[in-house]
């Protein structure tokens, strides 16, 4: 990283430093080094010599596999994250789902049909997308003095005789305000279109754009994060800070009494919950055919 985030004390967040200037704090013990999610920071253990922060924008652009986060100032770009999308939360339901029906036909123990469970509201698989949001920008308020939001606005058209169609867009629109709800507590929000304020700016700049959506290079995502944050804050013409942290999400999966296939001599063994196979979930261990 070419800026690490700084905080107080009290865990309020400054200005970004150089490495340089945080390794010589940490040295003398003016300051504490730390990790916050994976982002390195430094807490310091005296009194900042100024408290006056600049206008720092988050830029978010949504997607369907990746998304691109963006942390900038008028001077500097701090920080770049992709992030995979969060997208088996609905074939996880619908096996889940599945598999509860199918106890019932079984001599085992159920939980009874309730046909009044259906209280509407965003679907899992729309919220736990949207939610992705929510969480890093909370982290990035956290350890930036984040002053505005930009996230390029996914506008969902109904179509006149299409029921089928319609229907699939209205939790995209529910998710989306309730996304934007949550990110107007943070800081303020500014929402933009895709084409006219993203790509017609990111031409402007004369920003290419690369067509691997998969990719973990700056042109995939990241450069309309950037290009979202560049229009809250303004800047140079061309990013200062191109390198990207590719993450993903850790999914956790939820305990079920056992495996859905029996395995040896008919045996089932336990899956899912805070185990998995015999070692604690989210522990980090090093194989020693695999390695970390």
């Amino acid at each position: 990283m070419q800026y690490v985030p700084v905080v107080d004390s009290n865990q309020r967040p400054l200005m970004p430093t150089t490495p340089n200037r945080a390794e010589r704090w940490s040295k003398s013990g003016k300051a504490t080094p730390f990790f916050r999610k994976g982002i390195f920071c430094v807490r310091l253990n005296v009194e900042p010599s100024g408290r006056v922060t600049q206008s720092v924008a988050v830029g978010v652009d949504p997607g369907s596999k990746r998304e691109g986060f963006t942390v900038k100032s008028q001077a500097h770009t701090y920080l770049n994250q992709q992030f995979q999308a969060v997208n088996w939360v609905k074939d996880a339901e619908e096996v889940s789902t599945k598999a509860r029906r199918a106890r019932r036909y079984r001599k085992t123990p159920y939980r009874v049909n309730q046909k009044n469970r259906k209280r509407g509201g965003i679907p899992p698989s729309t919220k736990a997308r949207w939610q992705l949001k929510v969480r890093v920008v909370k982290v990035y308020a956290a350890i930036f003095p984040i002053s505005h939001i930009g996230i390029e606005d996914v506008k969902a058209e109904t179509r006149k005789g299409c029921k089928t169609w319609n229907t699939s867009f209205s939790p995209l629109e529910v998710g989306k305000q309730w996304c934007y709800s949550e990110l107007r507590e943070i800081a303020n929000l500014t929402t933009f279109n895709g084409y006219e304020d993203t790509y017609l700016t990111r031409q402007a700049l004369r920003l290419k754009k690369s067509k691997n959506k998969l990719s973990n290079g700056f042109n995939a995502h990241c450069v309309d994060s950037w290009v979202l944050a560049y229009l809250l804050v303004g800047g140079d013409s061309f990013p200062d800070n191109t390198e990207v942290i590719e993450c993903k999400p850790i999914r956790l999966h939820r305990r079920q009494l056992h495996v859905f296939n029996p395995g040896e001599r008919g045996y089932r063994r336990p899956y899912g919950g805070s185990m998995s196979q015999g070692l604690k979930s989210c522990w980090i261990f090093k194989h020693p055919k695999y390695g970390k």
